[in-house]
């Protein structure tokens, strides 16, 4: 097994806090930049589970940084470098606590709903005589509460997000026109590889100055669900089960070894050799989405190598 990054315990210069996220770590550098460590840390059904992925924090890391500079024209974002595969730096924002999910598919936790005879998801009615995966006639923004740790993100409609003045309708609208702009290109880039773009989330946070940005990942596995565009219509007319690019081939597995982080359920244990297949699969999910082959960066240290990489940056 290659060696794993699951914790990181630094102390940079300047540094003010630091917040621990089921996959991410962020560092408050002087109240002006953070410092984001993406761990190998594999979180589903809001669980964390106890292995690490070997490269996932690398690849997530390098694909939210790419989609992030392949998006700063439509919608401005956090990102100010990456010193580290794993480390990106971005200037700090207060985050809005709701993530905007979009959705142009029926899939995952919408035909969960679907299946259970709910025709409404967030305030938004979903067609009748749909079947799984099918294609909504239009995207819909389903939000979620972000949730403190530990706790479930649970499904919100934007009627309640303004109610509870969770978020301003005057930013509220923004949050919606970036979602919809980042999803249409998130859209037209995995159509370049191959890919549907089937539903994905955004998170947003605002700087010191008040500007609205795009912050943490996007169009990552961990965040986005993509199905190979070969074949869907074909797969949907038969009736058979997609093949997708997403992490939801680990949700399956959770769910078929009895596991959908309820109450009484333990994880499943997860072998040495399935940790390595997940790995394979992550970075099949890279090369996928990017076009780029994977180049696994040096882990024999990668503690030592992230802090070296970051003090470096921090001191220039």
């Amino acid at each position: 097994m290659s060696n794993t990054i699951i914790d990181t315990n630094f102390n940079f210069p300047r540094q003010k806090s630091v917040y621990k996220g089921k996959v991410r770590e962020v560092y408050n550098i002087n109240d002006e930049q953070l410092v984001m460590i993406a761990t190998d840390r594999l979180s589903a059904f809001d669980v964390v589970m106890p292995k690490g992925i070997p490269y996932k924090g690398q690849i997530l890391n390098q694909i939210a940084t790419k989609m992030m500079k392949d998006t700063e024209d439509l919608v401005p974002n956090w990102l100010v470098a990456t010193p580290d595969p794993n480390v990106a730096v971005g200037h700090l924002c207060e985050p809005f606590k709701v993530e905007m999910v979009i959705r142009g598919y029926m899939s995952g936790h919408a035909a969960r709903e679907y299946k259970a005879g709910k025709r409404m998801l967030c305030g938004v009615s979903m067609p009748e005589g749909m079947k799984e995966n099918d294609k909504f006639p239009e995207p819909i923004i389903t939000p979620a509460t972000k949730a403190e740790q530990g706790n479930h993100d649970e499904d919100i409609s934007r009627e309640d997000i303004l109610k509870r003045e969770i978020v301003s309708e005057e930013d509220y609208l923004i949050l919606e026109d970036y979602t919809r702009k980042l999803f249409q290109r998130g859209t037209e880039i995995a159509a370049e590889r191959g890919l549907i773009l089937v539903d994905t989330k955004y998170e947003f946070g605002k700087t010191k100055d008040g500007k609205i940005v795009l912050i943490d990942e996007i169009h990552t596995p961990d965040s986005s669900r993509y199905f190979y565009a070969d074949g869907y219509q074909e797969r949907q007319d038969k009736g058979e089960a997609q093949k997708q690019l997403s992490k939801e081939f680990v949700r399956q597995w959770l769910i078929s070894n009895g596991f959908q982080g309820l109450e009484g359920q333990s994880v499943p244990f997860m072998s040495d050799e399935y940790i390595e297949t997940v790995s394979d699969r992550y970075i099949e999910l890279y090369e996928n989405i990017t076009g780029e082959t994977f180049v696994k960066a040096d882990v024999s240290d990668i503690q030592s190598r992230i802090e070296a990489n970051v003090l470096t940056y921090l001191n220039r």
